[in-house]
């Protein structure tokens, strides 16, 4: 129970306070003509005033509440290295037994582990969210059980007690870390790209002679290269992509004797391979006018080179102009299919025919071309029905289907086959056909010229009149073909009847062409987001398909896909653990990384306490290691030093509940009034009596 005095007014302050004013203001005058009995006025006045002014005493009766201590347990990934879940263990049953030892003194333990999203360590967090759960009046002191790594320091609270910091670990404890510290997202093909990656050892790391490491480099999940490269210094390292798409190049360093964990001795990049500049050979025959659209169509993607070779005067006209006077340059034929052929990326032939310009040599290096990881693109006009025929010359060894020397003028619509709705090159072309007049569904305008040829090798992937094969594709040795038997493609382009998807079935075909890897016909990958994957398997064949994941701790699983479009099956894996991922589906492999290949709270494993110095000293509190013994508990004013040898104090907060309050008047009313009275007739006659 506690009493004391308090003032109730019953009059506003300020007019109180004027009133104290005037009676100072009459006692002087009252002093100033001499009037002997001024005191007694004053202590009338006095008196009055103190009736206005009510003064009680409150009782109050309180019940005091304990103190709180805050024991928040850092239970992360980088806490299950070595032996400090036994310290953390050990140290939470010291100060559990400390504290219950102690009179109205209560222990909140408050666990965290890693932030989601490889956030790592949010100590100041969860040091946050225990104290907007306990009154900060009865919070006496905040002990943090932790390694000290910590990610969210700038989120630190204001602490109403001291903090301490115990750390887990050892002063011997010591790590080799692997770092990028420099890498690209995208990359040029055929140009070597730096990464800058550096392997540090970081705390009490025993002293080599040749300061020197391991370094493992793998690329697509192939066998892994080794090299010798110094510790503590920036290494910088020139790579060349070897096939464009998604690149992913893991760097790995073997795990050293003593050192506490290998989590953090790998690290994955991802670059995707681009190519800087596409390099066309447009070869074409008579003048027609689907000649211009493809012209027009290669020149307006700026990242096309384009080397037309024209034929503006054959041979066999003969006109009489002598050759000095003609315009016409002569075209550099044997440096462009001889020399330098192999740095054409695709070679186009449109309603070309022998015609004795290029010899059959050349043509004999174009299939060559082919064979060796080229790419040919043939448009064939009514000349390939004919004896000269590009069939007909040593190019044909390798073009999929073969002319019936049949050339049908009729309009027909160009149609995707079944195969080719499972192709890359044709699946969903039917997305960009314009609306047909009416309303009546998609559609693209007609064509009126189909060369009849039968298919050979390949897949047709359109179909003309009466489903004759119009485009087929084909590999060769390691390159790739395309025919497509119709030279009225440009129709679509002019925009006849809506036109039709010209621009994207070439940008399509060139694509697959040059073996890029969205559009491959069997193909295999995965698209990582955060924690899961979507897996995506395209094939040409019909059936159920699984893959077998293998998990970063080499573990395997089936994991069944679904047919969502016709030849596309894809499911969503859910990966448990950050780190690199295998995937196989018969003779198809392909690697993904989920999240960084070493997490974030691996980055830096060495205990210490210089991240949170500043704000543990802030309240007077202390950083004391575990391995030296967990510290004795005292009582400590607030303001006063709270660390010392062997040693971590609490401020006791002395709270309390407030249970009743009662008030007394101290003088009453009616006593007010008989004082302030007699005192007024004291003044009265003894100024009387003067």
């Amino acid at each position: 129970m506690t009493e004391h005095v308090i003032f109730d007014p019953l009059v506003p302050a300020a007019l109180l306070a004027l009133a104290a004013l005037l009676v100072v203001v009459f006692l002087g005058v009252a002093l100033w003509r001499g009037l002997n009995g001024w005191w007694l006025r004053g202590l009338a006045a006095a008196v009055l005033l103190g009736a206005l002014a009510n003064p009680s005493l409150q009782t109050e009766d309180r019940a005091p509440l304990s103190d709180i201590v805050l024991l928040v347990v850092d239970e992360s990934a980088s806490q299950g290295l070595s032996d400090r879940t036994a310290q953390n263990t050990a140290a939470i049953e010291n100060l559990t037994r400390q504290i219950a030892a102690r009179r109205d003194t209560e222990l909140r333990i408050v666990s965290l582990g890693d932030g989601d999203g490889d956030q790592g360590t949010l100590l100041m967090t969860a040091v946050s969210g225990a104290l907007a759960e306990e009154p900060r009046a009865r919070i006496a002191g905040i002990i943090l059980l932790s390694d000290g790594q910590l990610h969210d320091l700038d989120r630190a609270p204001d602490l109403p007690a001291p903090l301490h910091l115990l750390l887990t670990g050892h002063a011997t404890d010591w790590d080799r870390r692997l770092s990028i510290t420099n890498a690209p997202a995208f990359a040029i093909l055929g140009e070597a790209v730096t990464l800058t990656l550096r392997i540090d050892d970081q705390g009490a790391a025993p002293v080599r002679q040749d300061a020197l490491a391991d370094l493992e480099i793998s690329i697509d999940g192939e066998a892994a290269q080794s090299y010798r490269v110094p510790i503590g210094q920036d290494l910088e390292l020139p790579v060349t992509l070897p096939h464009g798409g998604m690149n992913v190049i893991q760097f790995s360093v073997p795990a050293a004797e003593g050192e506490l964990t290998d989590r953090n001795n790998a690290a994955v990049v991802q670059i995707n391979g681009v190519r800087d500049r596409l390099r066309v050979l447009l070869v074409s025959g008579e003048p027609h006018p689907g000649e211009r659209t493809w012209r027009n169509l290669l020149k307006s993607d700026s990242s096309v080179d384009l080397v037309h070779f024209t034929i503006l005067r054959p041979p066999e006209k003969q006109d009489g102009v002598p050759v000095s006077e003609l315009s016409l340059i002569a075209f550099p034929t044997r440096e462009l299919f001889i020399d330098k052929i192999d740095e054409f990326d695709l070679i186009i032939f449109d309603r070309y025919k022998r015609r004795g310009i290029l010899p059959t040599l050349y043509l004999e290096n174009v299939r060559d071309y082919v064979t060796r990881g080229g790419a040919v693109l043939v448009a064939a006009g009514p000349d390939f029905a004919s004896a000269d025929s590009l069939y007909r010359s040593p190019l044909g060894d390798v073009l999929p289907a073969s002319p019936t020397s049949r050339v049908i003028d009729q309009g027909f619509t160009p149609l995707v086959t079944d195969l080719g709705q499972r192709h890359p090159v044709t699946a969903g072309l039917e997305d960009f056909a314009p609306e047909v007049e009416g309303g009546t569904g998609p559609g693209w305008g007609r064509w009126f010229r189909q060369i009849d040829m039968q298919a050979t090798a390949g897949a047709t992937v359109m179909s003309g009149i009466d489903d004759k094969p119009l485009l087929v594709l084909d590999r060769v040795g390691e390159g790739r073909i395309a025919l497509l038997a119709s030279d009225h493609a440009w129709l679509w382009n002019r925009g006849f009847e809506g036109g039709g998807p010209q621009l994207e079935l070439l940008r399509r075909l060139a694509h697959w062409m040059m073996k890029e890897p969205e559009l491959e016909e069997e193909a295999l990958w995965a698209e990582a987001t955060g924690q899961s994957m979507t897996i995506i398997r395209r094939s040409l064949a019909e059936g159920p398909r699984s893959v077998d994941v293998t998990l970063p701790d080499g573990s395997t699983v089936t994991v069944p896909l679904e047919e969502v479009s016709p030849g596309r099956y894809q499911t969503v894996f859910q990966g448990p653990d950050i780190g690199l991922y295998r995937l196989k589906q018969d003779d198809l492999e392909a690697v993904v990384a989920l999240g960084p290949a070493a997490p974030r709270e691996f980055e830096e494993t060495i205990a210490t306490g210089d991240k949170l110095a500043q704000t543990v000293g802030a309240t007077r509190g202390g950083i004391m290691a575990l391995e030296d013994g967990v510290p004795d508990l005292r009582e400590v004013r607030a303001g006063r030093p709270a660390a010392g040898r062997g040693w971590i104090g609490i401020t006791p907060r002395d709270a309390y509940v407030t249970a009743d309050v009662t008030l007394t008047s101290l003088v009453p009313a009616w006593l007010f009034l008989l004082l302030a009275a007699l005192l007024t007739v004291g003044a009265w006659l003894r100024e009387g009596r003067r």
